[in-house]
């Protein structure tokens, strides 16, 4: 064995490749997300306590989750755009400050409407992060790595769940419903630190830094949809809607559902929560692997059809038997959270280098924008049974599958 073969051979070679420079753009990546995730997810673990505050329908409380998601993908696709022409870590700081900001905002709202305004302006930040981030590891890592890398990124959405889980248990535990879910938008003040240390550490991938020294960019969102770019945006915005529209129903209505149709205790909820976060985090990881071990679009399709499945089933089972429940929590998260792992490198290596941000801020948020109709759908319907309609999102994302190329291996181009 050689020394070469030796050193590729260890299980975080990905991370020693990104160099130092690299390591510090996925620190700023990762936190980025991780606390986005965190900020997101206060609204669905609070939505129970906000409902009976407000007096709201399940309707009506659907409909901040699906404000929330379709504002970020205008957040998203100009994040996007704006990491194309500034640069992907001068995005990304302008990204976290702004959910930041309007999810502490959140906890002060006097009224239903008012928080679906803060909600929606947050949500300006949410999507916009995700495509800054990918974008700027993606153009540090290397062909053989990419998967697993834009993965590891991708698994702290599932660090910022738990985390906020964690203080959910907490806060609702010790304070009243009517204060408890105000407590948990203001720890979203958190991110703000991350905003400090990014500006002073990260800086952009050599390649996109030189392109922005010397050339005057003018990305628009209408070169995405010329030439052969057209067929791979309709395509990549379809499995993006698919694969969200799936996600986004289960992580709304999942904390409703165990609260109230499984009928469990605070304590509860966030115990089953645990065993579904811990798949989620794995499956992220696992996800990684297996998109750079199998391709891009055979582990899309292995986990759009496994979520389906588990989606039907988690929901279907009967009452007296949260036993089970328990269990699937854990193949449930891996599934619907390892389909995500391909995303930021897929995109990346669909698009050059002019057009990334864009390309990948487009087709992604604008899945988030279609994919945020579901959990709405399942609000009015009841999130009972109803939630199963997610499943069909996935169906939407193996048809997507059949448009789009195998990208495993190629290098990035200009």
């Amino acid at each position: 064995m050689t020394a070469t073969t030796a050193t590729e051979a260890r299980p975080f070679d990905w991370f020693r490749t990104l160099g130092k420079r690299g390591r510090r753009a996925f620190v700023g990546a990762f936190g980025g997300y991780g606390l986005d995730s965190f900020d997101y997810q206060t609204l669905p673990l609070g939505l129970a306590a906000i409902t009976a505050y407000f007096g709201i329908s399940s309707g009506e409380a659907g409909l901040l989750g699906t404000t929330t998601l379709v504002v970020s993908a205008v957040g998203g696709v100009g994040a996007g755009m704006l990491a194309d022409r500034i640069g992907r870590v001068r995005t990304l700081q302008i990204t976290i400050a702004m959910y930041t900001i309007f999810t502490v905002l959140c906890g002060f709202a006097p009224n239903f409407e008012t928080l679906l305004v803060f909600r929606a302006l947050q949500g300006l930040g949410f999507g916009g992060e995700w495509a800054a981030g990918a974008a700027l590891v993606a153009e540090y890592s290397s062909a053989r790595y990419r998967g697993r890398t834009v993965a590891f990124v991708q698994s702290a959405w599932a660090v910022g769940w738990g985390l906020s889980v964690i203080v959910y248990t907490v806060v609702f535990s010790v304070a009243s419903d009517d204060v408890a879910w105000r407590i948990m938008f203001w720890t979203g003040v958190i991110p703000a630190l991350l905003v400090l240390w990014v500006r002073k550490s990260v800086k952009d991938a050599p390649r996109a830094e030189e392109r922005l020294k010397t050339e005057r960019p003018k990305g628009t969102l209408v070169q995405i949809f010329k030439g052969d770019l057209v067929r791979t945006t309709f395509f990549a915005a379809l499995l993006a809607t698919g694969v969200q529209g799936g996600y986004y129903t289960i992580s709304t209505w999942l904390p409703s559902y165990l609260k109230k149709t499984r009928e469990l205790t605070v304590i509860g909820t966030g115990g089953y929560l645990a065993f579904l976060i811990t798949g989620a985090f794995v499956g992220y990881v696992c996800g990684g692997y297996l998109t750079d071990l199998l391709g891009r679009k055979k582990t899309f399709l292995t986990f759009a059809l496994l979520s389906a499945a588990l989606i039907v089933a988690y929901t279907q089972i009967p009452k007296g038997a949260n036993g089970l429940v328990l269990v699937l929590g854990f193949p449930l998260g891996f599934s619907m959270s390892a389909i995500f792992s391909g995303f930021g490198a897929f995109l990346a290596e669909l698009y050059p280098t002019a057009l990334r941000g864009t390309g990948q801020g487009f087709t992604y948020n604008f899945g988030r924008a279609v994919g945020a109709i579901f959990p709405t759908i399942v609000g009015f319907l009841g999130a009972g049974g109803a939630i199963v309609f997610g499943a069909l999102g996935y169906g939407i994302a193996v048809l997507a599958l059949l448009g789009l190329p195998e990208t495993r291996g190629i290098e990035l181009v200009d």
